[in-house]
């Protein structure tokens, strides 16, 4: 059954919202089964996720799309259905997915009710206008509260009980009605055939034998095989080379018209020419304006990834590359360190992206790295008035120099149980957090909202905030823009020498606290060697914190016995002169895992 026999009016494309876990991947693989777009021969769980890691984790990392034919009162309907993940680092994404849309089901838990993560993204559907279909997920499980959970839908959306759709992914329960009310709800596609070409991408991806392959959803106009079409932010023009749909295969078609979900292929070699939110128009009459909301997806979080062996430099670079082709937010650029060699700093998303490039550089590509503490971007201003975007703490200009640094805020939502509202209030002010609100959302849960620099997030909060609600809070935050901090610069010296893989940007008021904590770790973990070593925490000039590792001591006096106590202590002057110069020369060897423990501290 082609594209060409449904006509615009019933296209209908909607996307999925849903916490991590809400079971979106289970409740998918039925609509597809439902829908017979997989056969049961092909359908395996989560089908949509097609990555190892994606399996693994049960998280949804990357946008997909699939389209599905579906008949109901005799007339058939094609259903596009616009997967998006479910992370905070990703929301950037999510909006554009949402944008492609007219209709989302918004899937809660029937167990665990409303997380912030949903709530975000229920708020960027309801900006574009989508309707939205609620449905309450997992009804099948003993832990099941129905009645309450549907009272916090009906509070949030403001629709009435009987229009939350039961269902469960497990057994199959609700998805028929499902697939009714995307019918019967979701608006078709408003959009001028007749108008020039104008569609949006919402996703791309990468093929080894095809280049890059761009996911699009067409607004007006229409798209034919061959034609000459122009990426407007990039204004780089290609060939279609081939466009297509997206069922469990791509399958390609002759044209596109106004409405359409699908993808196109023209040879494009490089991540970087095809941006999310891009739109696409034809080089010969091309559209007024471009799709709004387009904007350069920009890192947040920067970490140095050094190859644990330095010779394996050329080959961490040609998988960064590889990554790139199929993950076009990740930045990187090279640089040394001293302690660590050749590396790459990096731009992530957030701490998840972070986290998931590491491990699909050892699972993919087999690189055994060592990532150093990661941070954010600050402003640096100079007293001769220049600013600077400071992206590695030891780029800082000199204290004599520096006029004031600025570093990034961010706004953050935490939904919780209101027992442990003190408990993170707590962690949040400590984290130099400002609540900003505190709204009830039922009688026993709670969203605060604060302001917060992104620095202190990035180092551990997410799991502190899991830990002191024991996992029942939810947490997602946006940018804000940038603030005025008091921010020094933490050096850590090794027998006097800078290690600066390990300095840091931080509070002034946390300094002291974080030098002692950090020199003890380190004591802990380097091995004691034939001469003393001091560590030192130093803010510019001035040593604020200091720990020694002893040396370890040979006995050397063992064949004085007896005899005058004066050659003994000769032997232990000698041996004691002998360590000092040691220890001059001596370079201290820091193991791995002392980058690494940092990262942990309490």
């Amino acid at each position: 059954m082609g594209q060409m026999d449904v006509s615009m009016k019933n296209i209908r494309n909607f996307c999925i919202i849903a916490h991590i876990d809400h079971g979106k991947s289970t409740l998918a693989d039925r609509l597809l089964q439902t829908t017979g777009t997989v056969s049961d021969r092909d359908l395996q769980e989560q089908t949509l996720d097609n990555m190892d890691l994606e399996r693994e984790r049960g998280i949804t990392i990357k946008s997909h799309a699939i389209q599905m034919n579906y008949t109901l009162n005799g007339e058939a309907y094609t259903l596009n259905l616009i997967d998006t993940p479910g992370h905070v680092d990703f929301s950037y994404e999510v909006s554009r997915s949402i944008a492609a849309c007219e209709g989302a089901l918004l899937i809660v838990d029937a167990s665990q009710g409303i997380e912030a993560q949903t709530i975000s993204n229920l708020y960027l559907a309801i900006e574009h206008d989508l309707e939205i279909i609620p449905v309450l997920n997992k009804m099948d499980l003993p832990g099941a509260m129905p009645e309450e959970v549907t009272d916090q839908i009906i509070d949030l959306i403001g629709c009435n009980a009987a229009d939350v759709i039961p269902a469960s992914g497990k057994t199959g329960l609700g998805v028929d009605t499902i697939l009714e009310h995307i019918v019967n709800r979701v608006p078709a596609p408003k959009g001028n055939p007749d108008a020039p070409l104008q569609a949006m991408i919402f996703d791309s991806v990468f093929n080894s034998f095809r280049g890059i392959i761009a996911y699009f959803r067409v607004l007006n106009g229409q798209i034919q095989k061959g034609d000459r079409v122009k990426f407007v932010n990039t204004s780089k023009e290609y060939d279609a080379d081939e466009i297509g749909v997206l069922r469990l295969e791509m399958d390609p078609q002759p044209i596109l018209k106004t409405g359409d979900v699908g993808y196109i292929i023209s040879g494009i070699k490089t991540a970087s020419e095809v941006k999310v939110g891009d739109t696409i128009t034809h080089t010969a009459r091309p559209c007024k304006e471009a799709v709004m909301g387009f904007e350069d997806v920009k890192p947040m979080v920067f970490a140095g990834i050094y190859p644990v062996d330095t010779d394996d430099y050329e080959e961490l670079r040609s998988s960064m590359e590889k990554l790139q082709l199929n993950d076009a937010s990740l930045v990187f650029e090279p640089e040394s360190s001293v302690a660590l060699g050749f590396g790459f700093r990096c731009g992530f998303l957030g701490m998840l992206h972070m986290e998931i490039i590491q491990e699909r550089l050892e699972r993919e590509f087999n690189m055994t790295v060592i990532t150093t503490v990661p941070n954010v971007s600050y402003i640096a201003y100079t007293k001769k008035g220049e600013k600077q975007d400071i992206h590695n703490p030891s780029d800082l200009p000199d204290p004599g120099k520096l006029e004031y640094v600025e570093e990034p805020f961010i706004k953050a939502s935490i939904i919780t149980k209101s027992e442990y509202v003190g408990a993170i209030m707590r962690l949040c002010i400590d984290k130099r957090g400002d609540l900003k609100n505190q709204v009830y959302l039922t009688t026993d849960r709670v969203e605060l909202t604060f302001e917060m620099p992104l620095g202190e997030v990035v180092f551990d909060f997410y799991d502190k905030l899991k830990t002191i609600s024991r996992g029942y809070a939810s947490f997602d935050y946006h940018p804000v823009g940038f603030k005025r901090s008091d921010l020094i610069k933490l050096d850590m010296l090794l027998n006097g020498d800078q290690v600066d893989a390990l300095s840091a940007l931080i509070h002034r008021n946390n300094a002291y606290e974080l030098g002692k904590k950090i020199c003890m770790k380190l004591k802990e973990l380097i091995p004691r060697q034939q001469f003393e070593i001091a560590i030192q925490a130093a803010i510019g000039a001035k040593v604020v914190a200091r720990e020694t590792v002893k040396a370890v001591r040979k006995d050397v006096t063992a064949k004085c016995y007896g005899g005058d106590i004066s050659r003994k202590r000769k032997l232990l002057e000698k041996q004691k002169a002998g360590k000092k110069r040691m220890r001059q020369v001596g370079n201290v060897e820091i193991p791995q895992q002392a980058f690494l423990a940092v990262l942990k501290l309490d």
